[in-house]
C-alpha cells in the first residue's frame, strides 16, 4: 500500500527562492474541495479491488495497512524535532539521515525516502506538492485538506508570503523563503528554529509545541503554546 495519500507520480524540482499554531484551518485555504469523485480516486479503489480478486493480499491486510496508517500522527514529527532541538549531535544526525536517526527514537518512518529540512536565521522552509498530495504520511499523519487544495498548491510557489500571512505567519522581508516539492519518492518535513524562552524545557515539553503546521513551514512554534 502506497504512503501517498492520492496517488503516485514523478516530479523533481525545488523552488530555492521567494516564489501546525495550527491544526486549524486558516481562513483563506479551503479545508475539503466540493466536487465529484475524481478518477484518481475510481482507480485507487479499482486497484485496491483488483489486488484483493488477484490474490496479491487479502481485504483484511488492506483494512489493517489503512487503519495503521491512520494512526500515524503529528506527534511523532515533534518528538524527533525535541530531541535535535537538545541534542545537537542528533541534529546533525537528522540533518543528514533522517530515516535513520527516526529508528533511533523507534519511529517507523516507512520506505519512502524522508528529508529534513532545517530553519535558520535567514531562512525559512515551507513544504508542498505542487501537482497532488505527496506528504510524509508515516511521520506527521495525514495530511490537512488545505495542504491538497489546488489553492495552496499554486499560490504557495507563487506568493508565499501571502500565503503563510493567511495562515498568521509574518516572515521577515530579509529572509529567504525556500519552497520545497515533494514526490512520490522524496518527502519533506521543516526543523523550525526553537523559539526563545525554552531554554531548560524537557523534550516532552518542547515536544508539545511543535504542532503539524509547523512542521509542514506554514506556522512557528511558540512558547505560549505549552
Amino acid at each position: 500500500m502506497s504512503e501517498h495519500d492520492d496517488h503516485t507520480h514523478d516530479h523533481k524540482h525545488d523552488h530555492g527562492h521567494d516564489h501546525d499554531n495550527g491544526h486549524a484551518p486558516h481562513p483563506f485555504q479551503p479545508d475539503i474541495e466540493d466536487g465529484p469523485i475524481t478518477e484518481y480516486m475510481v482507480l485507487t479503489r479499482a486497484i485496491g479491488e483488483l489486488m484483493v480478486e488477484k490474490g496479491v493480499f487479502a481485504a483484511e491486510d488492506l483494512r489493517e495497512k489503512l487503519e495503521y496508517m491512520q494512526s500515524r500522527k503529528p506527534a511523532l514529527g515533534a518528538r524527533l524535532i525535541a530531541r535535535a532541538w537538545t541534542d545537537p549531535a542528533f541534529a546533525a544526525r537528522l540533518e543528514r539521515d533522517a530515516m535513520a536517526a527516526a529508528q533511533e527514537l523507534d519511529i517507523d518512518v516507512g520506505v519512502v525516502e524522508i528529508r529534513a529540512l532545517p530553519d535558520r536565521p535567514g531562512l525559512h522552509n515551507v513544504i508542498v506538492c505542487t501537482l497532488c498530495s505527496c506528504y510524509p504520511v508515516m511521520l506527521l499523519g495525514n495530511s490537512p485538506d488545505w495542504y491538497k487544495s489546488r489553492e495552496y498548491r499554486s499560490r504557495v510557489v507563487r506568493e508565499p508570503r501571502a500565503v503563510l500571512a493567511e495562515f498568521g505567519t509574518e516572515i521577515p522581508a530579509e529572509t529567504e523563503l525556500r519552497i520545497h516539492d515533494s514526490t512520490a519518492e522524496l518527502r519533506y518535513f521543516v526543523i523550525p528554529e526553537r523559539p526563545a524562552g525554552t531554554e531548560g524545557w524537557s523534550e516532552e515539553r518542547l515536544a508539545d509545541i511543535v504542532t503539524r503546521d509547523c512542521m509542514i513551514g506554514t506556522a512557528l512554534p511558540k512558547p505560549g503554546a505549552a
